[in-house]
């Protein structure tokens, strides 16, 4: 490769410099750089946690851990896995399996060899889990002991797809099983050498691939590229820079902790298994979630940060042994998945002293989170009041995405805190298209933007506060009611642990608000107490108007979800007389 040497009069020649420039302005940026920080600077601190079901715990160094990725990467070449290039995927290597030591160590050794890692969503329909791993043609399947019967469920449908399943559990054997062929991935990885030499390939080649959760139609999958990920945790790390602390707020540690409660089919836990590897962050695995594995964890380990959907800090201080454990070590939980709700955000404080809660925003278009809350310079001497309403908000754009909220005619709506449009972004890791679904991308993609379909508005200080679903506002006559506004609102209430809005048909109005609520255990208020409240904090301070308020309030602890915990309002609509007729009627318009 030529390049030009300048010598000290001014005379330039051409002469060869070996590896210029690829290896200097146009070293490619892929993800095998992020694994060197953990093994070669901490190789024999733990990296890895993981607690079964059981409650036993395993450990890796993160030289074990490396060790492991290495052989699971021969594993890979030996199966017959493919690396792949621009434009061109590799084969795909597809999970179905819980957050645990063997998963993380597949999604690095898939796509350091050029492969395209592909957590599926077990959580999903079998008409859905069945699509999803055709349309991706994973060629590779790893599964957990305990999503066997699911595998055998859906292996006629995908036996044709999918040319080899590998079994993991923490106890050795196979099970007998009409799944073939099939290997215990103990036994597959152990006679296999503890190094790998990481191939370097460009920087645009895909390294993972997620699929949406389906519902409006047919899930989407999206691919990444080695490039779009490195990117999103360079940021990250440079955003860390400018972030803002008040002067009570915690020290933050030396060692970041942090519990990895996101499922990794769920936009990969958030982007959490690249950032935290290449942090060298000591990675706290629950398995499943459960409150009780919750607490011992955070107890046993010093977790000091977790990322969780609202429903999961629902279910935590739901938990009546909470003030069993020593949690102190806790400073830090991210929310996403849904808006945190003020009045939750709240209740988790004042449980926790020493833990700030935040909100997020993404979606699995964007690989990981796009918005954030966090206050500014100007605000750290603001009451606590103050800051609790921004940290609930959607946020501002983080560094390397550019964000608008338009209405139709796409002009940026006035920033009043009023006007509703629709979020649209940009940015070196959202989506370049749709993956087989050319026609869906370019409905996405419009004018140099990518239109995410959530309605949203802007206040005064620029943050977003997202309004709904563009599918899920409710149609009122004219008027539009954003039911997340709604729902935080119900939330504040003392004895609210979770509330979901829905518009229920009628003649008149085309549709008018239900409120499907869920009490905090143990307490007595009614229907009109809701009511009440959403009055005198919504109505009364301007935040509301009365005709917003609903016509129908229902307490249950039946909500639907989807398969990542959200509110599920197709599911909702689909049982709306059922709910109608359990729900008391407070208000006829």
């Amino acid at each position: 490769m030529l390049g030009r040497y300048i010598f000290e009069r001014g005379e330039e020649k051409e002469m060869e410099f070996k590896g210029y420039p690829e290896y200097s302005s146009r070293q490619p940026l892929i993800l095998k750089y992020c694994l060197k920080r953990p093994v070669e600077t901490y190789p024999d601190d733990i990296g890895i946690v993981y607690r079964n079901d059981a409650g036993e715990y395993f450990r890796f160094t993160w030289r074990q851990w490396h060790e492991r990725t290495c052989q699971q990467a021969h594993a890979l070449k030996a199966l017959g896995v493919k690396p792949g290039g621009p434009f061109e995927p590799g084969d795909r290597v597809g999970t179905m399996a819980l957050n645990h030591h063997r998963h993380i160590e597949n999604i690095w050794a898939s796509v350091l060899t050029g492969a395209v890692s592909h957590p599926i969503n077990m959580r999903l329909s079998m008409d859905h889990m069945a699509y999803t791993i055709t349309h991706a043609e994973d060629k590779v399947i790893f599964f957990d002991d305990s999503i066997l019967p699911l595998v055998e469920a859906l292996y006629d449908r995908i036996k044709d797809t999918v040319k080899t399943f590998v079994y993991m559990s923490d106890k050795p054997g196979l099970p007998k099983t009409k799944v073939q062929p099939l290997y215990e991935f103990e036994e597959l990885i152990k006679q296999y050498p503890k190094t790998y030499d990481w191939p370097d390939f460009s920087e645009d080649t895909y390294a993972v691939l997620y699929y949406t959760t389906g519902t409006t139609g047919l899930p989407k999958g999206i691919m990444f590229t080695h490039r779009q990920v490195m990117l999103h945790v360079l940021y990250g790390f440079a955003s860390m820079a400018f972030r803002v602390r008040r002067p009570d707020d915690p020290e933050p540690p030396n060692e970041n902790i942090p519990m990895m409660n996101i499922p990794l089919f769920h936009i990969h836990a958030w982007g959490q298994p690249f950032s935290l590897v290449t942090a060298a962050s000591k990675i706290v695995f629950p398995g499943r979630f459960s409150p009780e594995a919750f607490c011992q964890m955070v107890q046993e380990d010093k977790v000091t940060s977790a990322g969780m959907v609202p429903t999961m800090l629902a279910m935590l201080l739901e938990y009546p042994d909470i003030d069993k454990y020593d949690l102190s070590s806790l400073i830090a939980i991210g929310t996403g998945g849904g808006a945190l709700p003020l009045g939750l955000k709240q209740k988790a404080e004042k449980k926790f002293p020493l833990m700030r809660a935040g909100s997020g925003y993404g979606m699995t278009e964007t690989l990981a989170g796009v918005l954030g809350s966090t206050i500014r310079r100007n605000m750290v001497d603001w009451p606590q009041e103050k800051i609790d309403e921004i940290m609930v908000k959607t946020g501002v754009a983080g560094m390397g995405i550019q964000v608008r909220v338009v209405d139709e005619n796409g002009k940026d709506v006035p920033h009043d805190n009023q006007a509703i449009g629709e979020i649209i972004l940009r940015g070196h890791w959202i989506m370049e298209r749709y993956f087989k679904e050319p026609e869906r991308s370019a409905t996405a993609w419009r004018d140099g933007w990518f239109h995410t379909g959530d309605a949203a508005k802007v206040d005064t200080d620029g943050y977003i506060i997202i309004a709904d679903r563009i599918t899920d506002v409710i149609r009122s006559a004219s008027e539009m009611v954003p039911t997340v506004l709604l729902e935080n609102l119900t939330c504040n209430a003392d004895f609210v642990l979770e509330a979901a809005y829905v518009g229920v048909p009628d003649e008149k109005w085309g549709e008018i608000p239900m409120a499907l609520v869920k009490r905090v255990p143990g307490t007595k208020q009614t229907e009109e107490d809701i009511m009440k409240h959403l009055q005198t904090e919504g109505v009364d301070k301007g935040k509301i108007t009365k005709w917003m308020l609903p016509s129908y309030v229902l307490f249950t602890d039946d909500i639907p979800r989807t398969s990542v915990g959200k509110f599920d309002k197709i599911a909702i609509r689909k049982r709306i007389n059922e709910f109608v007729s359990k729900a008391k009627q407070v208000r006829k318009i």
